[in-house]
């Protein structure tokens, strides 16, 4: 039995962890997740963050992949100290690294064909045992076959290899569940576990932050760096981040994807502050900004068990985060993720109140231009109505009533002092002598002016609009 280093509890200004993400698919909220708290890990001790690009697999990696990830990293507030590095410039150290291991006998070159393997693998499971090869190469003599070969790591015969993992506790597996895997296919191209033990131990990497689904990979590269004569970092594997079916998360679950969830309207601070209460908490505390992340996040915070993604709560994070923005900031991340310029409606009487109001009743970013559409037509053009509202409430509604409101709005404009408060004045005293209630009135100059019954307050809706085109758009109506 060998043993991978105990805990975590030596985390400090040496310690090197790293992210390292494969450019075959966008950033997915779970890998997003293990980047945050290996950053937030690393910034909490004032040690090293490490971005590493694992980009062997040729035939899945593609060049936009590599560019959304790095800028979705980027969005999250994620810096790297060091890197990117690329996997795919490391060969040479690669074929090095095995190169030595079969030069001290502890990798071996395997002529065995597909073909041959197959049948290995056939006969063990006709003989109620576990599909391996069966090591026929393992003690050839030079020159004994030639022709094709890959590379083999001469695993443990017997015994067990413990992973004493941060989180999972202890990880026991036989030696006889694992056989003598591949570290260089037939084609010079070395394989998965191989790079990893390479990158880890020659950029000094001292903790391993990963997914749970990694467990499995962990024995064989500790038995690579036991091989190697190497000190293997320590492990704590991260439970995975489930569905509300309490499957894992994935695309029909919808959004995954960090870049899909700025393009829906979320704000970086809100999802960094979600992702980080999924698998970590800090009693029952709930909202935390980066710094104070950096400043309690530590290892004792983490989860034994699966979090579920609930995006109803990520919307209660987001709309947090919404009213903390001022109405020029609001402003910049509309246009930036809409491309909406509310620039000159905030010029208008009343429009930063409107824009605060809709701001502080908003989820997401992109629900803010369609609550503000009747707002943004130009002179003359007419709110798109909503039919059944049309059809419920103006056709009950007092034209008599509405016209005389016209009036007084017309004479509270005359006096200078057309603003929310006076015209809410104004709205109470002609319901008081119509003997009315204010939806009344409220709900028909809702549908007339913005085309819907759902809208802020209508006295600041008046306000904003201005009389002019107050009067356009009644008129439009009962012309």
């Amino acid at each position: 039995m060998f043993d991978a280093p105990v805990s975590f509890t030596n985390l400090n200004q040496k310690s090197k962890l790293r992210f390292a993400p494969s450019p075959t698919g966008f950033l997915h909220v779970g890998g997003a997740r293990t980047a945050l708290f290996n950053y937030l890990l690393t910034k909490s001790v004032g040690g090293q963050f490490v971005l590493r690009i694992e980009d062997t697999d040729t035939e899945r990696n593609r060049p936009e992949f590599e560019e959304e990830i790095l800028k979705s990293l980027q969005w999250l507030g994620i810096q790297w100290d060091e890197g990117p590095f690329y996997q795919s410039k490391r060969f040479d150290a690669y074929r090095k690294f095995i190169s030595d291991l079969v030069a001290k006998g502890s990798a071996y070159r395997c002529y065995c064909t597909e073909t041959e393997v197959d049948e290995m693998r056939k006969k063990a499971e006709s003989l109620g045992q576990k599909p391996m090869y069966d090591r026929r190469c393992r003690n050839l003599k030079s020159g004994e076959r030639t022709g094709p070969f890959c590379v083999r790591i001469k695993s443990p015969l017997e015994g067990e290899i413990l992973i004493d993992d941060a989180i999972k506790g202890e990880v026991r597996v036989a030696a006889s569940e694992l056989d003598d895997f591949v570290i260089l296919r037939t084609n010079d191209t070395p394989t998965y576990n191989l790079t990893v033990v390479v990158d880890d131990f020659e950029m000094g990497i001292t903790h391993v932050v990963r997914g749970e689904e990694h467990l499995n990979n962990t024995p064989k590269q500790l038995i690579l760096f036991r091989a190697a004569g190497f000190t293997p970092p320590q492990y704590a594997h991260i439970p995975l981040i489930l569905a509300p079916d309490k499957t894992k998360l994935s695309k029909r679950h919808g959004a995954v994807a960090v870049s899909q969830f700025k393009e829906e309207g979320y704000l970086a601070e809100a999802l960094v502050n979600y992702l980080a209460k999924l698998g970590w908490s800090h009693g029952n505390d709930e909202i935390f900004t980066a710094q104070e992340l950096i400043k309690i996040f530590s290892m004792e915070g983490f989860g034994k068990s699966g979090s579920v993604f609930d995006k109803t709560k990520l919307d209660w994070f987001n709309a947090h985060y919404l009213k903390k923005l001022s109405v020029s900031e609001l402003c910049l991340k509309v246009k930036e993720i809409t491309k909406v310029d509310l620039t000159a409606l905030t010029q208008k009487p009343g429009g930063q109140k409107l824009l605060e109001a809709v701001r502080d009743r908003a989820h997401r970013i992109n629900e803010i231009p369609p609550q503000l559409s009747w707002a943004l037509l130009a002179d003359g053009q007419m709110p798109t109505r909503d039919p059944e509202a049309e059809k419920t409430i103006l056709s009950v509604a007092n034209k008599d009533f509405i016209l005389k409101f016209l009036y007084k709005l017309t004479e509270l404009e005359k006096s200078g002092k057309w603003n929310s408060v006076e015209i809410a004045a104004s709205i109470k005293i002609h319901c008081q002598e119509f003997n009315l209630k204010m939806p009344d009135l409220a709900k028909p100059l809702r549908v007339l002016l913005t085309g819907s019954p759902m809208s802020p307050d209508i006295s600041l809706v008046l306000e904003v609009l201005g009389l002019r085109a107050i009067r356009e758009r009644i008129s439009n109506f009962y012309r």
